[in-house]
Formats: C-alpha cells, structure tokens, sequence
C-alpha cells in the first residue's frame, strides 16, 4: 500500500473549504468534510446539510463518514483519516471513533462545542477502547473566515 502522501492533509482541507462554501451557499453552517483512506484518496465526503434535510443528525463528518463506509464497503475506516473544517463536535467525534478513524484533521478550533481538544477531548479519551491522532490548525484562518461571513449577519 502506498505512503500516505505529505501533502494529502492540505489537498484535503482545501476540498472541505469548498464543501463548506457549497454548505454557505445553501445557508447551512459553513462546514465540510473528506474522508481519505491510507493511501490519500478521496473516499467519502460531506457539508452540512441539517437544516436542508431537517436532520439533526446531517453534520459533514457524519455524512462523510457515512459515504466512506458505502464507497469502502465497510463500517471500519481503520487507517482512514477525516479532514473537516472545524473542529468536531460530541456526536461527530464519538462518529469517527465508532468508525474506527485512525486521524483526524481540522482547520479551525471550536470554542464552544469542540470534542477533540478545546472543551472536551473525546477523540483522545484514554478511557475509550479507541482513540485517533488529532492535527489541527492548517488553514484555520480560510475556515474561520468562511464561519464569520455565514454568522455576522445571524448576529
């Protein structure tokens, strides 16, 4: 199996800030999200979609997650790694560990929901049978800028 390429986090998140400028326009939160197995590939991806759908369960990760499963033929995405724009919430993180997702990936942190490090650090849970490796920060400021021009209007 080839090496996961160096540049493929970034090639990544520069899908996801796409999805989630598609998720703006739709007038969900600006969210998106790739799942890429160990190879780098592209296997499954996501933007928000809860308020279209009236799901609540419609985060990008999930759907993501959820689209990797059905293209790799299985619930386990061991090896695989989920690039997402914003930090993930408590039900997005505890998706990924259900998926087996060996990383994760995000561009901006969320002060107020995150479950990978900022309020909870779930992704990481000693004390869960399955844990991923965290890389955030790269493109944070494309993500949080995307994030302001969707809520300045809101607020």
């Amino acid at each position: 199996m080839p090496a996961f390429p160096p540049d493929a986090d970034d090639r990544g998140l520069r899908r996801a800030l796409k999805l989630a400028g598609e998720a703006a326009a739709a007038g969900e939160v600006p969210v998106g999200a790739v799942v890429m197995d160990a190879a780098g590939r592209v296997v499954g991806e996501g933007r928000n979609e809860r308020e279209g759908t009236s799901d609540p369960t419609a985060h990008a990760e999930v759907l993501a997650l959820r689209r990797a499963a059905a293209s790799t033929g299985s619930w386990n995405l061991e090896g695989a790694t989920l690039v997402v724009t914003l930090e993930p919430c408590v039900m997005c993180a505890g998706a990924l560990l259900q998926a087996r997702v060996s990383r994760l990936v995000f561009a901006a942190w969320d002060e107020k929901a995150g479950a990978a490090g900022s309020q909870y650090d779930l992704v990481r849970d000693r004390r869960l049978p399955y844990r991923a490796e965290v890389v955030a920060g790269g493109r944070e400021e494309e993500s949080r800028a995307l994030l302001q021009r969707f809520f300045a209007p809101k607020r």
